[in-house]
């Protein structure tokens, strides 16, 4: 099974971004502390850049995108657009607790036309999506 991983705005600062919310281990540590936990085959992809994010997952022709969008999530339409009109499934991540943070957090554009939503769990969210996956092969 194949998985791409996509990670949204700031997430390229993971390490050193707000370490009291995001903690001081990079992606890309943890990436790899990942691949050794899952039999998913997986794919990396990280932008800034809205259309970036939503031309990789057009592109896609994994079995799965594990999405953390950032701050997109709560503004992005073009990207829920893009989720409801690709036949790949996607689970929506977030390394902090949204629903405990900043109100504008608490409402997520991706939520709904997503297959479902993990957060609040640190980078362990990641592997959580993919257990999804792993379980609920299609």
């Amino acid at each position: 099974m194949k998985i791409l991983i996509v990670n949204g705005p700031n997430l390229n600062l993971l390490g050193t971004r707000e370490p009291q919310i995001y903690g001081i281990q990079t992606f890309e540590a943890y990436f790899e502390e990942l691949k050794l936990k899952t039999a998913c085959e997986l794919d990396y992809f990280q932008s800034n850049v809205e259309g970036e994010l939503i031309n990789k997952m057009q592109e896609s022709q994994h079995d799965g995108i594990v999405l953390n969008a950032g701050g997109y999530t709560h503004t992005s339409v073009a990207l829920r657009d893009c989720i409801s009109a690709i036949q790949v499934p996607v689970v929506e991540v977030h390394i902090s607790n949204v629903a405990s943070r900043e109100e504008f957090r608490h409402t997520s554009l991706i939520s709904p036309v997503a297959v479902g939503c993990i957060f609040g769990f640190g980078m362990e969210s990641y592997r959580l999506a993919l257990n999804y996956f792993e379980t609920n092969k299609r």
